[in-house]
């Protein structure tokens, strides 16, 4: 969703491309489902992941999204793949 101002000061929801954290979720939920339960970090991987779902609604329904929820988030669920990639490499 974009939003764009108006006229009045105001502000319309308006259906157009994902934003780029909206892409960004979408990218990390699978890859973080794919982290093995035998990992040390699958349980904080489940944890990231529930919130990034609630994100991902708050954003589809047009619901204002805390941006420090959303990159706190995102920058675990990113550091946990790195974290689990490692425990496997």
């Amino acid at each position: 969703m974009v939003a764009r101002s108006t006229r009045a000061g105001g502000t319309s929801i308006v259906m157009g491309f994902p934003e780029p954290n909206e892409k960004l979720i979408r990218l990390l939920l699978p890859r973080l489902e794919r982290i093995s339960v035998d990992s040390y970090w699958a349980h904080r991987a489940s944890g990231v992941r529930g919130a990034l779902v609630k994100l991902l609604e708050q954003m589809e329904m047009g619901t204002a999204v805390d941006p420090v929820s959303l990159k706190t988030n995102m920058l675990i669920g990113f550091e946990i793949l790195r974290e689990a990639a490692e425990e496997y490499g």
